[in-house]
């Protein structure tokens, strides 16, 4: 199967990250990597109800931008806003190429299913800690 053929998973590192109040704060940059590393798996295998493999592009801003590419996860730095970083890469998935964006921005959600892109949580690749941890 040919990138082109794969589903497209677009991730908003900024709301994946801040789905988890781990501390990510004190290091954005960090917090992108970790999540670039836990997403490599979902490359071949896909994600829960989408068989891989799947294309990822992990978008990040800010302070976690000039993250770089790991084998099966493609990063893209926002030269401004992921959002609209974001919705261009679903606009240019086209009408034939199946685009999942990963996101709970709820704005964003609204823009990327106008271009018909589909939306899943940010659960869906980043489970939260056991509420042990949580807590700290």
């Amino acid at each position: 199967m040919s990138e082109d053929e794969a589903v497209l998973v677009i991730v908003d590192a900024a709301n994946v990250v801040g789905s988890v109040p781990d501390g990510w704060w004190r290091d954005r940059r960090g917090a992108a990597v970790r999540l670039r590393d836990s997403l490599v798996p979902y490359a071949a295998a896909g994600l829960p109800g989408l068989p891989g493999p799947v294309e990822i592009v992990l978008v990040v801003e800010g302070a976690a931008r000039g993250v770089d590419p790991v084998a099966g996860v493609r990063v893209s730095s926002a030269p401004g806003s992921g959002d609209d970083l974001i919705a261009e890469l679903s606009a240019a998935a086209g009408p034939d190429r199946e685009c999942v964006v990963v996101t709970a921005d709820r704005g964003l959600r609204q823009r990327v299913e106008a271009y018909g892109a589909r939306c899943v949580g940010p659960r869906t690749v980043r489970p939260l800690p056991p509420p042990s941890e949580r807590e700290r």
